[in-house]
C-alpha cells in the first residue's frame, strides 16, 4: 500500500514523527496533537519506517502498519506517510536530508518522546540532526529526568528553547530544541503486543 507524496508549500513548518508504529496507538495520537498545538506547526507527518535499526526483531508488514496508523490517526492536519520507504533511507539523518531535498523552502521539525531523547546519542549522526533540524521533545511517563540529563540535552544545552516560547521552535533556526511537559498517555506499542492486541505475523 503506497501513498502519494504529501503536499507542502514553501514557508510551512511541518513536524515529523518517525517510528515503526508497530502498532500505532493513542499515545502517538496524543503527542501528535500536543505537538501541533504547542510547537505551532502547520502540519505533522508520521513517517512509518520500514524497520528500526536499533531493534533486532522486524515489525509487522509495512502495508498493515500504514493502514492501521491511518485508522488511528484521524486529523485534518496530520498525514500518515511511507516517505522513509520511498527515500530508501533507514537512519533519521539520511531521511531528513532526503526530505529536505524533496521540499525546498519547507521547515521541518523532528518530533520525539522524551524516552527517545534519553538515548538519542546512540542514533547515527545524532549531532548532525540536532545541528541542522529543530527538535521538539514531548514528555512521556517516567522519562523526564533521564531525558533532561541525557548526553544530547547536555551537549546542546546552549540551543534549548524555553517551554514558554515553544511555538517559535520552527522559526528559530537550528540548532534549536524544546522540551515540553504535557498531560501524558502511557500507551505503549510493546505493551499492546504483550497483551496480544497486535500480532506481527
Amino acid at each position: 500500500m503506497r501513498y502519494e507524496l504529501p503536499y507542502a508549500r514553501p514557508g510551512q513548518v511541518i513536524g515529523l514523527l518517525g517510528g515503526s508504529f508497530d502498532p500505532a496507538h493513542e499515545g502517538h495520537v496524543h503527542i501528535t496533537k500536543m505537538a501541533l498545538k504547542r510547537f505551532g506547526l502547520d502540519r505533522v507527518w508520521w513517517l512509518v519506517s520500514p524497520g528500526n535499526p536499533l531493534k533486532e526483531q522486524g515489525p509487522a508488514s509495512m502495508e498493515r502498519r500504514l493502514s492501521h496508523a491511518r485508522q488511528i490517526m484521524q486529523h485534518p492536519r496530520v498525514e500518515v506517510t511511507d516517505l522513509e520507504a520511498r527515500t530508501g533511507t533507514r537512519y533519521t539523518a539520511a531521511t531528513l536530508k532526503a526530505i529536505k531535498r524533496l521540499y525546498p523552502g519547507v521547515t521541518f521539525v523532528w518530533l520525539m518522546g522524551a524516552d527517545n531523547l534519553a538515548q538519542f546519542h546512540l542514533w547515527q549522526d545524532w549531532r548532525e540532526i540536532m545541528a541542522t533540524t529543530p527538535v521538539g521533545v514531548i514528555a512521556r511517563p517516567g522519562k523526564r529526568g533521564a531525558a533532561r540529563n541525557s548526553v544530547a540535552a547536555q551537549s546542546f544545552a546552549h540551543a534549548k528553547l524555553a517551554p514558554g516560547a515553544s511555538r517559535l521552535l520552527g522559526r528559530c533556526g537550528a540548532p534549536c530544541w524544546c522540551f515540553i511537559n504535557v498531560p501524558m498517555s502511557d500507551a505503549s506499542s510493546t505493551e499492546i503486543r504483550a497483551r496480544g492486541g497486535w500480532v506481527r505475523g
